[in-house]
């Protein structure tokens, strides 16, 4: 069985931007769940991938295609 990369990616958007990003996210067949929430970020986003390799190309894939999103923050799941 193929053990796969959870993490979790919490990101700043552009002001206005959160649903139409969270819309988006939702989407993409890596993305397990994904909330808007209040606080230091706006959205925070459940992926699930088959490699760190997988995991770094999508975030790069993400900021590259959403000029939306400002910033984000990766925790990576060990359980």
């Amino acid at each position: 069985m193929v053990k796969m990369v959870v993490a979790y990616i919490l990101m700043m958007v552009e002001p206005g931007s959160e649903n139409r990003v969270a819309a988006q996210l939702l989407k993409r067949s890596e993305v397990k769940d994904v909330a808007v929430v209040y606080g230091e970020y706006d959205i925070i986003c459940k992926v699930e991938v088959d490699s760190m390799e997988a995991l770094q190309s999508f975030i790069i894939g993400l900021r590259k295609k959403n000029k939306a999103i400002r910033t984000t923050t990766t925790m990576i799941a060990t359980q």
